[in-house]
């Protein structure tokens, strides 16, 4: 066997850090769990360890998504279910993961207890998990909307996704705390109540000082192969639509592209970081758990409309003409034609280049007296 080149063996060095690490964690549980060790188990110097994580968080968050993403793929539903049966399949699917009272204190049913109090910890990760938690309920919310009889489809549905995902990750931590205490089915009961909720919720375009407005451009665009992880295959790129480059504080813009595109037009949301050693793995782990909850409940004719592209090393951001990213970064671009013939910098971009070229927002109900809601 021929030697290893630098990236083969910091490829292969990772891949030892992440199998030793999973043993480490499950046998010790996250905060008894040392860097020490883990190099240990790897075969490595503890120097090797942080080249390829900057601390034990960021480790601990790449072991759970790395779980997570490695999930056996669930079969497809069927065709003809009703949001109510959609949602309620969605929150079984999540419970079934919770760990059991009988369940040991240390061991692969409870490697993730410690990821609340870990996100809860520091600002650095809680503002990136709320925007990721804004963003799942947007896909849950996009998913139940298509599901609705045509004679209701009016509002969003957003407002009982972020219900529905409070209720469950309550759930999780309960489970976590109280082992025996939570009741799974009970659980699965309040989820399937909610979907005939009337929570006044209805979309509004974004109300800011100022909108940018949506810049014309005559641009190549030559995007990299990159993978939708809703679906989990390749990300369609190369067709007419708006490609957002959102880092982790500006993912709630999503929506605004989704809502505002021209139909059949399609929208990415491309998420970047500043911080991709530690918040990437955290946001692939958030969007992992409920994609995969979203496919084993909802049919693929009903998966939100919305693509998601991971991109850690800033490729395809450049592509679309960004050479530098943060967590505040939001630039949006309309493709045309295999062109990018329009672009938008900074807060209200998204909308700026969905709304561009003839892509006119979608009707709106008129909003609920007692409450209303972006």
């Amino acid at each position: 066997m021929g030697r290893l080149n630098r990236a083969e063996l910091q490829e292969r060095n990772r891949a030892k850090v992440l199998a030793a690490a999973m043993e480490e964690f499950t046998e010790r549980g996250f905060r008894d769990a040392k860097i020490d060790g883990i190099a240990e188990r790897a075969e490595l110097t503890r120097g090797a360890v942080y080249s390829n994580f900057p601390g034990k968080r960021a480790l601990y968050f790449a072991v759970l998504a790395d779980l997570a993403e490695r999930a056996p793929e669930p079969p497809h539903p069927a065709p003809d279910r009703t949001a109510r049966e959609a949602l309620s399949a969605f929150a079984r699917a999540w419970v079934a993961r919770l760990p059991l009272a009988t369940d040991e204190q240390h061991g692969p049913a409870r490697l993730g207890m410690d990821l609340m109090s870990e996100v809860i910890v520091d600002g650095r990760t809680r503002r990136p998990f709320t925007q990721l938690m804004k963003l799942d309920a947007i896909l849950l919310g996009l998913a139940l909307e298509r599901l609705r009889p045509p004679a209701t489809s009016t509002g969003r549905m957003v407002c009982v996704a972020e219900a529905a995902l409070t209720t469950l990750y309550g759930a999780s931590q309960m489970a976590a705390a109280a082992p025996g205490f939570i009741e799974p089915f009970n659980v699965v009961g309040i989820c399937e109540q909610l979907v005939d909720l009337d929570l006044g919720d209805v979309w509004q375009p974004p109300h800011i000082p100022y909108i940018p407005q949506a810049r014309p451009a005559d641009e190549p665009w030559s995007p990299p192969p990159a993978v939708d992880v809703i679906r989990g295959g390749p990300a369609r790129l190369a067709g007419d639509g708006v490609v957002a480059i959102l880092g982790l504080h500006r993912l709630e813009a999503a929506e605004e592209a989704v809502r505002t595109a021209a139909p059949g037009a399609t929208v990415t949301a491309v998420l970047v970081t500043g911080d991709p050693g530690e918040l990437a793995p955290l946001a692939r782990l958030a969007i992992a758990d409920l994609c995969h909850c979203l496919r084993q409940a909802f049919p693929p004719a009903a998966w939100p409309r919305l693509q998601v592209v991971y991109d850690e090393s800033g490729t395809l951001a450049e592509a679309a003409g960004v050479p530098a990213v943060s967590d505040g970064t939001e630039v949006a671009v309309r493709v045309e034609a295999g062109r990018i013939v329009a672009r938008a910098d900074g807060r209200g971009a998204c909308h700026a280049a969905a709304s561009t070229g003839g892509a006119a927002p979608p009707a709106r109900p008129q909003p609920s007296p007692t409450r209303q809601h972006r």
